[in-house]
């Protein structure tokens, strides 16, 4: 039975910029927003969009990942027919067992999109937080005939150099793309989400597997040379909250956005469109009786008796009498001992901050920075941490980082 669209997620990345946070995790099973990981908003899309068959392409420190997904039942995607399936990269015969691209990467899966025989095929990144109704972008796409489109997003003139950037005319057919250009001719970011026409897509994938030069990419390689060969490529206008959360201030920055939906334009406690995730089936949590907790989200499990403001504590977080947490987020299973103080950072999973330890700050002045923990870590009674620290190692008592 044919499937009109089926997606296909780019999962493999491995989100060097996030440093201590990706060391034993790949970037898409970052944690985010309380209780979510950042692979729950594309997923929870396409069921909210009807789509109710997805790949999911993974390479890099994959384990986490995998068991986070399971058989997808979380995100009503455990069918018969189609559901959740994760695609690693197959062993070659010559050797290779890594993805060379994201156009290669879906080359390596063309078996498994022709057992869905779809109409369309569209794009994901793994790595955005974004929600986005793919059945409308979708109906775009039939509307204007396609045969490859792209969800755009208009970011500031001063930031388009950034960005991979679309050029297109008063009906959005596009007419040019630049790939981080010096000059903009535009202010269209693509988002890195493209429906295709699945026997282009399929056509030009194998032009460019083929292609010896190629860097078997979408942005460098296939959009490039749909445009020179002339294809019907529209570019679809979304205006809802995207960010990539490709760095730790970005990351952080769309964690105190969550604290905000009002006026930041992410809403996580919207029931029309839900965001679905794996929950840790914790108990509730405690606030105790000379807690303060002020313009903060606390998730399953979190036992809080000191003062926690304009935070985000995930799962199973605790907070000990007279520690200080502020504009931070802090990941599931941490422990924050008594007198610590903990401000303007990211704290990975299963972290210790013993008693009087200080964790970041704002930084002064000229600094630009958050500071970060990697999971596991322990940081040492009495220790400092610098406010733009990276940790990936335990620091000792009285020690600094």
């Amino acid at each position: 039975m044919a499937k009109e669209m089926i997606a296909m997620l780019l999962a493999g990345g491995q989100g060097s910029r996030l440093y201590a946070l990706t060391q034993k995790l790949a970037k898409p099973a970052v944690p985010f927003g309380g209780k979510y990981r950042i692979i729950d908003f594309p997923l929870s899309n396409c069921v909210n969009s009807g789509i109710d068959t997805v790949g999911i392409l993974t390479q890099y420190q994959p384990l986490v990942l995998n068991e986070y997904i399971g058989n997808g039942q979380p995100w009503d995607l455990d069918r018969l027919h189609g559901g959740v399936h994760v695609l690693p990269p197959y062993q070659q015969a010559s050797g290779s067992d890594w993805y060379k691209g994201t156009a290669n990467a879906i080359y390596q899966n063309i078996s498994f999109i022709d057992r869905y025989n779809p109409e369309y095929v569209i794009i994901l990144s793994g790595d955005q937080i974004c929600k986005q109704d793919y059945s409308d972008f979708l109906r775009f796409h039939k509307e204007k005939n396609a045969e490859f489109s792209v969800a755009v997003m208009e970011v500031p003139w001063e930031d388009a150099s950034r960005f991979g950037l679309m050029v297109a005319d008063e009906n959005d057919k596009i007419t040019e793309f630049q790939e981080k250009p010096k000059n903009p001719k535009s202010n269209l970011a693509s988002m890195g989400i493209y429906i295709f026409n699945w026997d282009i897509l399929k056509k030009y994938l194998e032009e460019d597997e083929a292609d010896p030069n190629s860097e078997n990419d979408f942005g460098n390689n296939i959009i490039p040379n749909l445009l020179k060969d002339g294809r019907r490529m529209y570019a679809y206008h979304f205006s809802g909250y995207w960010k990539d959360v490709g760095t730790i201030a970005s990351l952080w920055e769309a964690n105190m956005e969550v604290l905000d939906p009002e006026n930041s334009g992410i809403n996580l406690f919207e029931e029309g469109w839900k965001i679905y995730s794996r929950n840790s089936g914790m108990t509730a949590h405690r606030i105790g009786a000379e807690a303060v907790v002020t313009d903060s989200m606390i998730t399953d499990g979190c036992r809080v008796s000191g003062e926690v403001i304009h935070s985000i504590l995930f799962a199973g977080v605790t907070v000990e009498a007279g520690a200080v947490v502020e504009d931070a987020v802090v990941m599931g299973g941490t422990t924050i001992k008594a007198g610590a103080v903990v401000k303007h950072c990211i704290i990975a999973e299963n972290v210790t901050i013993e008693e009087n330890a200080i964790v970041g700050a704002m930084p002064s002045g000229s600094e630009k920075g958050v500071a970060t923990v990697g999971s596991g870590v322990t940081v040492g009674a009495g220790a400092k941490v610098g406010p733009t620290a990276m940790v990936r190692e335990n620091v000792e008592k009285d020690g600094e980082a």
